[in-house]
């Protein structure tokens, strides 16, 4: 069965694409009526609008209700709503096809509206007589309308439906005061008589007829010809109208046609004629006030309006915002029109089928339904579209898939948005009708299993297209280089290219393309990605990532000068350096040990290029990539010989489609710079659009780099290395640790980091226990071998030196082992020198001075202090010279010296000093006078001097031993002059 033979109706049938106010045919009006679709949505607001309406007169809040405020976006159905309840209210009469007589309250039966409660308030209403004034208030209005357009709008029509002059106002009112006086007609017989012609064909020239028209206004009112005629000379002149006037000439006419009559006004598109104009906005207001006050709730005011305003008339400021709120808001009834049901619409209207229709696709979906659904499958970059979800769906839907309703709606609208329409493009169910319609047609001849693909729906658009748009796919049609479905291929990517819930990838490119049921799709695959190439070459759509964009000739034209921008290596380094080590690795230029919670600076590399601007490093990192031009000598061997120079290497592969991004991100970016501040709007415009598209491809770029990294080669110090590739961060630290610990080769001497370790550097300073000294809980030495290697390096930097260059600067001995091998902490070296110098190993120098080591902390903290500095090794006095040293303790002050050297030392010069200040007072007695012992106190004095001038206790100590019975005879010399 051909696909024009399932229909109720022919598929080729006439249908009005656009409802107008003013079409009023008897044809046109029928099939309105006939075939308007009540959805669910309608019913609530038929509910709601009749309710309201069908107030009895007498209601005392009926002049409060008379206003009805209908918004829907463009194409949402609200004009053919309005239409439709003026055919209601007016209970429009209209012939069928048969001949008969129908009134418009007879299609709205119970099978258009299935709530009783619905229908029993429009048979209410249709019984108030009413008089219905339709009209599009833009297509009425005139261009000489000054002051008060929206009044004159309104007083235009009441005057055109009364019979009076529509253009004139002045002489509507005088037609409405000879109606008034019983005379219009005997007016309109004089004026024929005087002038031989119908005053209803003649009267917008009356300025040519003057003195017929006196005439016959002295006729039908009984005057002279000089007050005819100054009655007529006044007329235009004294003529004036204000709201408040127009109301009362509709009460007038109303109070004529009996105490039930209402006169109702709808006005269709009134938001987009009043639009930012605030005064237009409040005259629409007064007008549907004093029409409720004057008229008491008989003459009504029925409009419709956008529903985002913003969409229409671009943004408009906060207070013309409120002023627009403010007047829908004195509308009761506001009915909100969306095309939610657009579906349902089409399906009863155009794609109903016969009875035999309906088994024959209902076999066809039990044959193929699953084959059916498996076809339509679209990837998860955008919202899920539609499906088939059983046989009902697919006979309501068919030849059409129901992803076809979402689509084709977004597609005009985002058309409209963007401004690649020329003329008005309504997005609802009327021109998805016309859409659809016209789609349905082109496959007509088709058999059953045929299906529509999306290109078929350009056509519906074409029409509305912006010129520069549709010659470029025109251009391409006509370019041999193309076949046929490369041009269809064009028009499905226009068509998408401003949807946000779709994307142009291959995967959904293939699903909008299926033309059958039993579409192989993998060959059309193939087919598409063949088009999608050729289409790419000539410039006529572009990539970015997995999607595929159309071009416009404009977006052409700046595509092609993208892609002729040169480009330097150095650029693509410099960008992939800061997608891998900026955004992958989040700039890390430390890697911090958790053993000893040490940062060690990572040299960072990139193709043989330092990312920092420096070589200095702890650790080096390189990252080699196909933008290397020795790339491809990069194999394993290469890579594992490099590596062998103490650095870690990672091998990016060689993704042809990142690069090519990369490249195409690079050269956009640089292009829109180049650019930027534009004056054209529509250059501006594309400069903007390329700048998301750049933005959205810098993301994925830095995914990929990320997915990149993971998956590269790693090496290190001679090794392939078997990575994480939990993260990237994760992988740069293991790569680091490797390096660390196998190139530091001293670096576990320290075998316990301190948790604060310039807490313990201030503790070791100010000790009093030396013997505890560098002891763990555990009794055992900490950190032996780092102790040992400091120790050793100072008496190894001081052996043979001179006093004057045995001073080693302390950041020397800072910097030596926080390097390789070491890569020590810095405060658990400062910890080892402080052991050494409580323990008299070494002395301590600040700017040339002693430094005690009591005071020592904050010169040792400070890196600028402890420049200053200096450690000098102490020779270490001979255990046996030691022991003969404190021995000599009891014979020389009559008890035993301590153990160790560090505190005999201070033991002996306190004594020592005791015994010069003593000396010192009984010499200062020998000196005034004759006492005997004077010499022995003066040799005793000078030998005190010279000991205690010697600083160090090596030398001290060797004076004393050696001197051991000078220094016993002069302790006999003390006892005896003490």
């Amino acid at each position: 069965m051909n696909i024009k033979n399932l229909f109720e109706k022919p598929l080729d049938r006439a249908i009005n694409g656009v409802v107008k106010a003013d079409q009023d045919d008897n044809l046109t009006v029928y099939q309105e009526l006939d075939e308007y679709v009540v959805t669910n949505e309608l019913e609530k607001h038929f509910r709601d609008f009749f309710q309201s309406y069908s107030t009895d007169n007498n209601d005392p809040s009926l002049p409060n209700r008379i206003g009805v405020w209908i918004s829907g976006f463009f194409g949402s159905g609200k004009s053919h709503f309005l239409k439709t309840l003026s055919y209601i209210l007016s209970n429009k009469r209209v012939l069928g096809p048969e001949g008969n007589e129908h009134h418009a309250v007879e299609f709205f039966d119970e099978k258009k509206i299935r709530d009783a409660f619905i229908r029993a308030d429009i048979n209410k209403a249709v019984n108030q007589h009413a008089d219905v004034i339709l009209f599009n208030i833009d297509s009425k209005a005139s261009s000489n309308d000054d002051g008060n357009p929206i009044l004159n709008v309104f007083l235009r029509v009441f005057n055109e439906y009364q019979g009076f002059s529509a253009d004139h106002p002045h002489i509507a009112h005088m037609e409405r005061h000879l109606t008034e006086k019983g005379a219009y007609e005997t007016f309109k017989e004089a004026f024929e008589e005087s002038s031989g012609l119908s005053w209803l064909e003649e009267r917008d020239g009356y300025q040519f007829y003057q003195d017929d028209v006196e005439f016959a206004i002295a006729k039908a009112l009984g005057l002279s010809a000089e007050a005819a005629h100054k009655w007529f000379e006044d007329s235009e002149e004294a003529f004036s109208v204000s709201v408040e006037n127009f109301c009362q000439w509709g009460k007038e006419y109303l109070d004529t046609q009996g105490a039930n009559q209402r006169i109702l006004f709808l006005v269709d598109e009134v938001g987009l004629f009043i639009g930012s104009d605030t005064r237009l906005m409040l005259t629409l207001q007064t007008i549907t006030e004093n029409l409720g006050t004057i008229c008491k709730g008989r003459a009504w005011v029925i409009v419709t309006s956008q529903a985002d305003m913003d969409a229409v008339l671009g943004e408009l400021s906060s207070s013309k915002a409120n002023d627009f709120s403010k007047i829908a808001g004195r509308f009761k009834t506001r009915l909100s029109l969306s095309s939610s049901n657009t579906d349902e619409v089409i399906q009863k209207r155009l794609l109903r089928k016969t009875p035999e229709a309906t088994e024959l696709l209902e076999s066809v979906f039990e044959q193929k339904g699953d084959i059916l659904k498996n076809q339509i499958t679209f990837d998860r970059s955008g919202p899920t579209l539609k499906n088939f979800e059983g046989p009902d769906s697919f006979v309501n839907n068919y030849p059409f898939a129901p992803y076809h309703f979402q689509l084709v709606q977004k597609v005009f609208e985002e058309i409209r948005k963007v401004g690649a329409t020329g003329a008005h493009l309504a997005y609802g169910e009327r021109s998805m009708l016309d859409a659809f319609q016209m789609a349905a047609n082109s496959i007509s001849s088709e058999e059953v299993g045929t299906l529509v693909p999306f290109h078929k729906f350009y056509h519906s658009v074409e029409g509305f297209l912006d010129t520069a748009v549709k010659r470029t796919i025109d251009q391409a049609a006509e370019n041999k280089v193309f076949d046929e479905f490369d041009v269809q291929m064009l028009r499905t990517l226009f068509m998408i290219r401003y949807v946000d819930i779709i994307k142009g990838t291959l995967d959904n490119l293939v699903t909008l393309s299926i033309e059958k049921i039993d579409e192989d799709k993998l060959a059309l695959r193939k087919r598409i990605e063949e088009s999608l190439l050729r289409l790419e070459k000539e410039s006529l759509i572009t990539r970015n990532g997995d999607e595929f964009l159309f071009l416009t000739n404009e977006e052409r034209d700046i595509t092609r000068q993208i892609k002729a921008l040169a480009l330097s290596s150095s650029e693509e380094i410099k960008f992939l350096a800061e997608l891998i080590y900026k955004d992958a690795l989040k700039e890390q230029n430390k890697y911090r040990h958790q053993a000893n919670k040490m940062d060690y600076l990572i040299g960072r590399y990139l193709d043989g290029h330092t990312i920092d601007g420096k070589h200095e490093h702890d650790l080096k990192i390189e990252i080699i990539s196909p933008l290397d031009v020795d790339y491809v000598s990069y194999n394993e061997a290469f890579c594992i010989t490099k590596s062998g120079a103490d650095q870690v290497i990672f091998k990016l592969r060689d993704d042809k489609q990142f690069f090519s991004e990369l490249k195409t991100w690079i050269k956009t970016d640089k292009y829109g710079r180049l650019n930027d501040g534009v004056a054209q709007p529509d250059i501006a415009r594309i400069l903007a659009d390329r700048g998301r598209e750049n933005a959205e491809r810098r993301k994925r770029l830095r995914v990929r780099a990320e997915e990149m990294l993971l998956d590269a080669e790693s090496y290190a110090l001679g090794q392939h290395l078997q990575l994480s590739s939990t993260s990237p961060a994760v992988k740069l630290d293991e790569a680091c640790n490797y390096l660390l610990t196998n190139t530091f080769s001293k670096l576990d001497y320290i075998e316990k980091c301190l948790d604060d370790p310039w807490r313990e550097l201030s503790a070791t300073l100010k000790a009093n226990d030396i013997a505890q000294l560098g002891i763990g809980v555990d009794g055992s030495e900490v950190n032996p071998r780092a102790v040992k290697e400091v120790e050793q390096f100072i008496a190894l930097r001081t052996s043979g030196s001179t006093a004057a260059s045995a001073d080693i600067p302390l950041i020397e001995i800072v910097e030596r082992f926080v390097k390789r091998p070491y890569g020590w902490p810095e405060a658990e070296i400062l910890i080892i020198v402080a052991q050494l110098a409580v323990k008299d190993k070494i002395a301590l120098s600040q700017s040339n001075m002693p430094l005690s080591v009591k005071v020592a902390f904050e010169p040792f903290q400070n890196t600028r202090q402890r420049r200053l500095v200096t450690v000098n090794k102490k020779r270490q006095t001979d255990e046996h010279v030691l022991k003969k040293a404190r021995e000599l303790t009891q014979d020389l002050f009559g008890k035993m010296g301590p153990s160790t050297e560090k505190e005999l030392f201070a033991f002996y010069k306190e004594q020592f000093s005791l015994w010069l200040k003593n000396f010192n007072s009984y010499k200062s007695k020998t000196d005034v006078g004759s006492f005997p012992g004077k010499k022995k106190i003066d040799q005793a004095t000078l030998s005190l001097e010279r000991l205690l001038s010697n600083t160090g206790s090596f030398d001290f100590f060797k004076l004393v031993v050696e001197h051991k019975d000078d220094f016993l005879d002069l302790e006999e010399d003390y006892r005896d002059i003490h």
